[in-house]
């Protein structure tokens, strides 16, 4: 089974963000280094497992890298002649470096062979080849015709000097010719073919080339012109950029959370297509203010709306404005975005699938996809698979922001940015939770739902429902111990609350879970495994802004591990069978006491050694033992520990405590 993360329902965003640094601007300036005349110094480079191919690919090649920091480095140029002649180089998925580097060694008077994972095997590369041929180059396809892996041989002299390039399938195809040409030693004209796609791509190859001093000539963007004099030398120290397009992922949160989530590392004076995000965010309605080095995103009044527009120059920020659609109002249109179908996965087909679990209504081209929004709130129906594709995984925990979500293979993220989810939390505020756990009787249960009613929380009463579920299975004649029935029958149980009251089927049970039978019984069927895992996501439900107070056994250690605030409550066995005396008597049932502290001892046996969650005290927990408490103290207990979790937000504390002098 592959790794997974679970994102909590989100109730906002706010905060600030430095971005780590540009994929596309950290393995060009990685490859011009090392054709460079000279050395050198690299700056704010991206740590990513791209970047680290690239790093990779480049050593074995016989050049120096030195790193200096953690996101620095000193590479020393070899002058546009790799002294490796000979080496194998698997480059994952990372087409930033797979690209350019077939063209800088077809020139290079080598021989190598490129690989990669299964996914860059089913990626097209055939025009950049043909294109490479056009000027000389020997490759040839070690698997399928157009795709890698590629071998490399010495390339042929005299040929031509004007090639054409297709511009409607990867503008990393002509990034490559334009960053290997210069190789050369001789003019060279390159011809684009058709419309081409993510021109600011291009942009981008052009500026970094002429930071290390080679400028290109260009005619629009169909031809391009190559100087016989033009050689790379090190412009001494380079900063690289930060990421605009993980930057797109922030200012979402900012546009949808409320906001404002301010990134540094990109702004104004940005060389980066998907630097313009903001500009299709805003036509949402989002409100933007950016400066040189900065940009900040709040959300409009109201929600966003719905957009139709062509995407070419934000092809890969493109895809937070898919997710971001679930909550616009009306159907969004991205269109001009055929690059999606050969990147990483087929990113159109993957976002109209995983889209659709949401109950969104979507459609897709080979060039556009459109997206309606559910009618009613958006809740996911099963989990995100991600394709191994890192921009999948970061665009979808914005869906948090609607629903808990579960996110398959998380760890794909790494390709461009390793600590993703750890910044994303740092802005996205999740629905507080206050966990309180603890013995049978110990007074759990009046103290949450009193702390629920005076924040103005939703309540979640663990214990009900494992009542309801002891009460069902009595009702079916299915055993106390049969777990594997007792969670099929739960997982078809018509189970709802409604104004206080509790209904199975049609019939209401809020009294009769509160029999003897039914806690008795609920104390058995909680210690099967498999209920307690049918009856886990029925409790996550629960947490729903403005937030969640939850009892029970295992709320802080199993259901809500992240709760803000975790409370261990208890009492001693006697005041707790004292407590629960007085409640039966005042029902008019006939107890002894001796009896209720008999079950009481054995319950508390029974819940601590069992198998599946056992009730236990967290680390993290806070102790409150209530043997000679009020639950009038109890509460305020409650309460003061939780302003102080909540950084001494006071106003919402401010009613008074009911006058409730008995538990």
């Amino acid at each position: 089974m592959k790794e997974h993360l679970e994102l909590p329902p989100m109730m906002g965003a706010r905060g600030e963000i430095a971005l780590p640094g540009s994929k596309s601007i950290s393995n060009r300036v990685l490859l011009l280094a090392a054709l460079s005349e000279g050395k050198t110094e690299i700056r704010d480079l991206l740590d990513s497992d791209d970047t680290e191919r690239m790093l990779d690919a480049l050593r074995i090649l016989g050049v120096k890298i030195e790193f200096i920091e953690k996101n620095a480095c000193i590479v020393e140029g070899i002058s546009g002649d790799f002294p490796e002649k000979q080496a194998e180089l698997f480059l994952g998925n990372a087409g930033t470096a797979f690209r350019p580097l077939t063209a800088a060694l077809a020139f290079s008077g080598g021989h190598y062979v490129l690989s990669g994972v299964q996914r860059m095997h089913e990626r097209p590369i055939g025009d950049l080849v043909e294109a490479l041929r056009q000027a000389g180059a020997e490759i040839s396809y070690r698997g399928n015709e157009g795709y890698p892996p590629l071998e490399i041989f010495p390339a042929k002299t005299g040929t031509s000097d004007s090639i054409s390039v297709k511009g409607n399938v990867s503008s990393q195809f002509l990034t490559g010719l334009l960053m290997a040409l210069p190789l050369l030693g001789r003019n060279m004209e390159v011809m684009v073919e058709g419309e081409l796609i993510s021109k600011p791509y291009i942009g981008i190859t052009l500026s970094m080339m002429e930071r290390f001093g080679v400028k290109v000539g260009r005619e629009g963007w169909e031809k391009f012109f190559i100087s016989a004099d033009s050689r790379y030398s090190s412009p001494g120290i380079i900063h690289v950029e930060g990421d605009a397009s993980s930057a797109s992922y922030f200012l979402a949160a900012g546009a949808i959370g409320g906001g404002p989530v301010r990134v540094y590392g990109v702004g104004k004076s940005s060389i980066q297509g998907d630097a313009k995000f903001p500009e299709y965010l805003e036509r949402m309605g989002a409100k933007i203010e950016m400066g040189e080095n900065w940009i900040e995103a709040s959300a409009p009044e109201g929600g966003l709306d719905a957009i139709d527009i062509d995407c070419n120059e934000i092809p890969d920020a493109a895809m937070t404005l898919a997710v971001a659609a679930l909550f616009a109002k009306g159907k969004t249109t991205l269109r001009n975005i055929a690059s999606w179908r050969v990147k990483e996965t087929d990113r159109i087909a993957a976002m109209a699938k995983e889209l659709s679990k949401f109950g969104a209504i979507v459609e897709e081209g080979e060039d556009f996809i459109a997206v309606t929004p559910p009618s009613s709130p958006i809740s996911l129906h099963g989990s995100i698979d991600t394709y191994d594709d890192h921009r999948m995984a970061m665009c979808f925990s914005l869906a948090s922001f609607g629903t808990r979500i579960r996110i398959n293979d998380p760890s794909c993220v790494a390709k461009t940015f390793p600590e993703y989810f750890e910044r994303f939390l740092e802005v996205a505020k999740p629905v507080p939770v206050i966990s309180i756990d603890g013995p049978s009787a110990s007074g759990k249960g009046t103290v949450a739902a009193i702390v629920a009613q005076r924040l103005n929380y939703n309540y979640l009463d663990s214990g009900a429902l494992y009542r309801i579920t002891a009460l069902a299975a009595m009702k079916a004649g299915i055993s106390l111990e049969d777990g594997t029935s007792i969670a099929d029958l739960m997982s078809k149980a018509p189970v709802r609350f409604e104004g206080g009251k509790i209904f199975l089927e049609t019939a209401d049970i809020t009294e009769e879970i509160r029999s003897e039978a039914c806690s008795s019984g609920a104390s058995k069927v909680a210690a099967l495994p498999e209920v307690r895992q049918a009856l886990l996501d029925s409790q996550k439900r629960f947490r729903k802004s403005p937030g969640l107070v939850a009892d029970g056994r295992d709320m802080g250690s199993t259901v809500f591990p992240d709760s803000q605030l975790k409370i261990y409550l208890t009492a001693s066995a006697e005041e707790r069978a004292m407590r629960r005396y007085k409640q039966l008597i005042a029902k008019g049932e006939d107890v002894r006491i001796d009896v209720l502290l008999q079950d009481i001892r054995a319950r508390d046996e029974r819940d601590s050694k069992r198998s599946a969650a056992p009730l236990q005290k967290c680390d993290d927990a806070t102790l409150i033992d209530t043997t000679e408490m009020g639950i009038e103290e109890a509460v305020s207990r409650v309460l003061e520990l939780y302003r102080k979790a909540s950084s001494g937000k006071t106003s919402r504390f401010d009613q008074p405590t009911p006058d409730l002098r008995d538990i």
